[in-house]
């Protein structure tokens, strides 16, 4: 976690507010739009790793993706607000220093909780290392998604983005195999719906290409 957030502070970082609107992958989201959107990820680990709960986990790294459909109302209304929020500010360079102050508090936190305690999050229990690789997975993609426009700037790191295959690995069906032309990036890319499957894709997965994308 602590390297896929260093990671989104190494893009926008450096950018001006011409910079941080740009478009992403992300439809209708500029640059501070979606990085508002991780902001209120690291927000919400702060709370929740101060949320502690009994347990059991009723969710796990993989199962607690299902819930989000691709293209449900839910998150066409979640684009919306953010935009919005995003707007709010007085100069997108505003988003980037809340981010800056919130994430590695975020960081910290993670440090500090118990790896076999327990967490409430959007309705759900989790394990504490499951909620962190939720948190990994969601900001590995959406680092992906930043630098669309950016070709200059930095990839998500080695290590983060294995957490990220890792939960697609774990969403998919346990036949698939996937096709020999993508790196890790591009899996995540059409795991995700960012990028469409091709022709030549379909044949490779066969049956298991009905299953992407894999979240939304």
């Amino acid at each position: 976690m602590a390297q896929a957030y260093d990671g989104i502070t190494a893009v926008v970082t450096p950018l001006d507010d011409a910079g941080l609107q740009r478009p992403t992958r992300c439809r209708g989201w500029l640059v501070a739009d979606l990085l508002y959107h991780v902001l209120c990820d690291a927000q919400r680990a702060l709370v929740a790793l101060a949320s502690p709960a009994p347990g059991p986990a009723d969710v796990d790294d993989v199962s607690y993706w299902r819930a989000f459909a691709p293209g449900d109302d839910a998150g066409a209304r979640h684009a919306w607000w953010a935009r919005r929020s995003a707007a709010a500010f007085d100069r997108p360079t505003g988003v980037v220093r809340l981010w800056a102050d919130t994430a590695p508090a975020a960081v910290r936190a993670a440090t500090s909780a118990d790896p076999g305690g327990y967490v409430t999050t959007q309705g759900h229990v989790l394990r504490v290392p499951h909620l962190l690789a939720t948190l990994t997975t969601e900001a590995v993609i959406h680092h992906l998604d930043l630098v669309v426009d950016l070709p200059d700037a930095p990839r998500p790191a080695a290590d983060p983005t294995r957490v990220a295959v890792t939960t697609m690995d774990g969403l998919v069906s346990d036949d698939a195999v996937r096709p020999a032309g993508w790196d890790d990036h591009d899996y995540l890319l059409k795991a995700a719906g960012r990028v469409p499957l091709t022709d030549r894709d379909r044949l490779e997965l066969g049956e298991a290409a009905g299953w992407f994308p894999l979240l939304g």
